[in-house]
This record gives C-alpha cells, structure tokens and sequence, in this order.
C-alpha cells in the first residue's frame, strides 16, 4: 500500500507539473490548470487517508479542498451570484456525519439533518429568490430520509406506503399551487400514486383470505 502512495505521489506531482506547463506556453491569459491540478491533488491524498484507514480526516479534507476550489471558482468567473452556497451545504454536511459515526443513523440524526437541511435551503430561497419557493423539492427530497427510516426499522411497509404517497400527493399540490396554480395539473400524479397503497392493501387482504 505504500508503494501505491509513492506511485500516486509522482505520478500527480508529473500530470500537475505537464498540465501547469501547458497553460503557461498555450494559454497564459486563462489560469485553467488549477482546476485538474486540484482534483490530481487529491488523488495521493485520497491514498494516504485510505493507507492511515482515517477516513473521518479524509472527508473533512476533500470537503475543504473542493469548497476552496469552489469559492475560487465563484469568485472569479461570476461575483455577483454566490452559487457557492448552495454547494456548502453538502460539502459540510458529509464530514459531519462521518464524525457522528453509528449515531448517523439513527431516527434522531435523521430528523435533526431534515430540519437543518431544509431550513439551509429555505434561508437561501427567500434571500436570493424569494419569487419561486424551489425549497419545496429540496423539502421533499429530504422528507424522504426519516420517513424511509422509521417504517424500516418497524417493517410498516403498508403504514409507509400510505405515508409515502400522502407526501408525494402534498409536494404535488404545493409544486401546483406554487409554480402554475392556473393549471390544476397535480391531480394526474396524485391518481397514479395511491395505486401504491391500494395494491399493498389489497395483495394483504388476498394473502390474509389465502392462509385461512
């Protein structure tokens, strides 16, 4: 494994140095080796966290490397629009929950990171773009990870089916109401969606009529 490390080391170090060189002699009005040079510098240092088995260090690392990349990037090609915030998010949302470690998946992390989560996003949709609530996606996304994990710990697969679907059903009506009201579109998925439940229902109630 050390060998490897040594490998990935001078095997960057070569690609970084022809790469830096190549912008300097063909384009040297546009710094574009920075960006290859970062992702190749975390090739070795990818190796030598999986070679010291740290993995909690090797999140934290990446995510700062690609959020100092990111905010380069945003700062220097479009200033006046900081999408770099809404990328943030996830990049200090994986390192965090590496440290929780086994606690990461239990019902009260899930809840806590819904919550937090979705009120990151819904602070960004009123500063920047209060005019279209696109939180709601982000909302329902993230919906998903408590509810998905409470009826499989209790093996409520009907109980979650009704749930699911009434959460589908609301994030329809609320993308309706939201982004077309004049079109009561919702309706259509809302119609294909309790065919979940319905059909749990009914291949129990055949089982059930079966195993008398």
């Amino acid at each position: 494994m050390r060998g490897l490390v040594s490998f990935s080391i001078v095997g960057s170090a070569i690609c970084m140095f022809f790469l830096v060189a190549l912008n300097f002699f063909l384009t040297p009005t546009l710094d574009w080796s920075i960006y290859p040079c970062i992702a190749l510098l975390l090739w070795p240092l990818s190796m030598y966290f999986v070679y010291r088995q740290n993995l909690k260090q090797f999140a934290w690392f990446t995510s700062l490397v690609f959020l100092i990349l990111l905010t380069v990037i945003n700062l220097r090609e479009t200033p006046d629009v900081l999408w770099v915030l809404y990328a943030a998010y996830p990049l200090v949302f994986w390192p965090v929950f590496t440290m929780l470690g086994t606690r990461a998946y239990t019902m009260t992390a899930a809840i806590i990171g819904a919550v937090v989560t979705s009120l990151y996003y819904a602070l960004l949709n009123i500063t920047f773009s209060p005019d279209a609530p696109w939180v709601i996606a982000i909302i329902f996304a993230v919906g998903w990870w408590p509810l998905s994990l409470y009826h499989a710990r209790k093996g409520s697969f009907f109980a979650y089916s009704v749930q699911a679907s009434i959460w589908v059903s609301a994030f329809m009506i609320g993308m309706n109401w939201a982004f077309s009201p004049s079109v009561i579109w919702a309706i259509y998925p809302i119609f294909a969606v309790v065919w979940w439940p319905l059909s749990m229902y009914f291949f129990r109630a055949k089982h059930h009529m079966h195993s008398l």
